[in-house]
């Protein structure tokens, strides 16, 4: 078995299993090794007497005296009732049909899951249950928990990790020098120890690799792709670029400082005597947008073609209703063509008609762009919404279906400029730092859990004038190995609670692509009043109608993240809230949630939060943003992202093709083959 091998050389993994790992992103053995543990659990002895208070997790010993089955509101529930030391425990599932011919009466189980109490009855919902022996085998050894799919299991996962562990040779690319310098675990010891720690300081070590590795891969990429691109000439001619003023003119508003900057510099590049990258790094809301708008109108009036990817058809099709609606407001002639998975038939003809006619037109898509079908003309201009949800290879196979093209990346992510300065060398970067002056300063408040009610009397004010509102949970649904709201019993709670005219929708990762995009539809235009929704709502979605966010468990998220989360209102020019819920029990509000509620500049945010982190924050709620590392975090590592980036320039400067590290080069070259056979 080899890294490149399709998941389906894995034995249990045909072609109707392999669907739900393909949802996952998982379609060689590779991705199935770097798909890595989101937490770990740990099982605990067996308890003699069941003490677990409300909502703590036990695991409990006994035979199982009756089992019953019964349907109600469209679900088979099962339940079983068991005596522990003469105290009676239920035991609840939910369309667990097999459960009734798997449990036999009399027998002795153990029962792990999280207690409730139904009077003063205790009750474990969905609980695992295993024979006395296998169970012995779990207590006190790290497990994974993997990021939930619908359709994949831990279980699943975990099986075929394992056989691909005792499998496959991961063979080692970096050093013995690189190795020693660093202090880095091999290889093949580090993909054992996150997925199967040894003990914690091994999964530390483990941690450690790996995030060094993406922090290395990274800037080496972009390091090679640049030495690639250096001095490209600019063989599009002299540009006009007088179209510009006069949308500015046309505008209802003066564009603010930095976004007049920011599209200087773009017009300085386009006629400047070589191609450039250029990274536009400006705050949630700061307007990129429209700095996007008129320089692929400069390209347009000067007979070229322009293409804006997204990593969401959600964010695609945003991109293309404000395209359509700028060009329409301004006057301007300029063909606008949609191509994501969904358009299909006669719509897709049509588009990549357009798009090899040589018309200068706006494109908009995600990966779907990528797609060798896909033929461009005149393609000198490729802008990147959310850039490293792509990566290197696949950036570079749209710039390739161009001669020569100028390429402008989006980040709504603020970098601290020491960090960024590492991220982004070789990149030429413009930064955004005001935002539009019709947009009025959201309002904070950190509050405690006592007074949601007072929350809900606000979504239900702002509904009734004409808004809409958004909740944030960190978890899915109940979880044994994680506390804090989730996003179904929220849900449930939230339509038993407020009016039953207002109404609600949830959003979540394991959901199926069409199933969010239907939800995101529903916010976006207005059927779904209040959107219950996990972290999955905070890149770049767009609905300036929602005017009020309330956070739950925020001490539990990082800064960068809960900026990123709040700018989902305050879009529009109507007054917006945000309510960051602390359950931490704490009288005293976190550092750091004061410092959001003092600030709403995401610049001045990422700095205080390079300088509150520390060591102890590595496996704490991990940073989001547009770079798309699994394990690395530019906050928590950025002492690795140091080292990496200093072990990249000294590699380059000494060996740039490579020569003295041929399991490096062939690590990349297969990496390079799994990106494109995506596309």
């Amino acid at each position: 078995m080899n890294l490149n091998d399709d998941i389906t050389t894995i034995k249990g993994i045909g072609p109707k299993t392999a669907a739900p790992f393909r949802r996952a992103g998982i379609f060689y053995v590779y991705d199935l090794l770097t798909y890595y543990p989101s937490t770990y659990k740990t099982y605990p002895e067996v308890s003699a007497v069941l003490t677990a208070e409300e909502g703590e997790s036990a695991a409990i010993c006994a035979p199982v005296k009756n089992i019953y089955e019964r349907c109600a509101y469209g679900k088979t529930i099962t339940t079983a009732a068991l005596s522990v030391m003469g105290l009676s425990v239920n035991l609840v599932w939910f369309n667990q049909r097999y459960l009734k011919r798997s449990l036999k009466p009399g027998i002795r189980y153990v029962f792990y899951g999280r207690v409730s109490y139904k009077g003063r009855t205790p009750e474990l919902v969905q609980p695992q249950y295993f024979t006395i022996a296998d169970y012995q085998k779990k207590v006190g050894v790290k497990l994974p928990v993997y990021p939930k799919v619908f359709g994949l299991t831990d279980k699943l996962i975990e099986k075929a990790v394992r056989q691909v562990l005792s499998e496959v040779n991961i063979t080692e690319y970096l050093s013995d020098d690189i190795l020693e310098k660093y202090q880095l675990l091999g290889l093949p010891s580090a993909f054992n120890n996150i997925h199967f720690p040894e003990n914690s300081k091994m999964l530390s070590k483990a941690r450690e690799r790996i995030a060094f590795d993406e922090f290395f891969m990274f800037l080496l990429s972009h390091r090679l792709s640049a030495l690639e691109e250096e001095k490209v000439p600019n063989t599009l001619g002299k540009f006009d670029t007088s179209i510009c003023e006069k949308i500015k003119a046309s505008l209802p508003y003066k564009l603010t400082k930095g976004q007049d900057g920011a599209l200087n510099d773009l017009l300085r590049d386009f006629n400047g005597k070589y191609i450039t990258q250029r990274l536009i790094q400006g705050d949630v809301g700061s307007g990129k947008t429209i700095v996007a708008f008129c320089s692929m109108a400069v390209m347009a009036y000067n007979g070229y073609t322009s293409a804006i990817m997204a990593p969401t058809e959600v964010l695609a099709n945003q991109h293309y209703q404000k395209l359509l609606s700028l060009t329409k407001r301004l006057g301007l002639e300029i063909p606008t063509v949609l191509l994501t998975g969904h358009v299909k038939g006669k719509a897709r003809r049509e588009a990549l008609e357009q798009t090899a006619s040589g018309v200068p037109s706006f494109v908009v898509g995600t990966h779907a762009l990528f797609q060798e079908k896909v033929q461009f003309k005149n393609l000198a201009l490729v802008i990147t919404d959310e850039q490293h949800r792509f990566g290197v290879k696949q950036r570079n196979a749209l710039i390739e279906k161009g001669r020569s093209v100028f390429s402008v990346v989006m980040s709504a992510t603020p970098i601290p400029r020491t960090l960024s300065l590492i991220l982004y060398q070789g990149m030429n970067i413009s930064t955004i730092t005001e935002k539009p002056s019709v947009r009025k300063p959201l309002k904070n408040a950190v509050i405690d859990p006592s007074l949601r009610k007072n929350a809900y009397a606000l979504f239900v004010r702002e509904v009734r004038a004409g808004h809409q509102g958004i909740i944030i949970c960190p978890l899915v649904e109940p979880s044994e190995n994680a506390e804090g709201e989730n996003v179904e019993e929220y849900y449930e709670k939230l339509k038993n609670t407020l009016p039953s005219d207002i109404t609600i929708g949830k959003l979540y990762g394991p959901m199926s692509s069409e199933k969010k995009d239907a939800v995101m539809s529903d916010f976006a235009s207005g059927k779904t009043d209040i959107l219950v929704s996990t972290t999955v709502i905070e890149v770049g979605v767009d609905v300036p109608n929602a005017t009020v966010i309330m956070i739950e468990d925020a001490q539990k998220f990082g800064l960068a993240q809960l900026h990123q989360l709040r700018g989902r209102v305050g879009r529009g020019d109507a007054q917006a809230y945000c309510m960051f819920v602390d359950t931490s029990g704490s009288k005293t509000p976190s550092k750091r949630l004061e410092v959001l509620k003092a600030s709403n500049d995401g610049f001045y945010i990422a700095n205080a939060d390079l300088k509150m982190r520390g060591p102890g924050d590595a496996f704490g709620v991990r940073q989001s943003g547009d770079i798309a590392f699994k394990i690395a975090d530019i906050y928590n590592d950025s002492a690795l992202l140091a080292k990496a980036s200093e072990c990249v320039e000294k590699l380059l400067s000494e060996d740039p093709e490579l020569k003295s590290m041929p399991e490096l080069k062939k690590f990349l070259t297969e990496e390079s083959e799994r990106s494109y056979s995506n596309l």
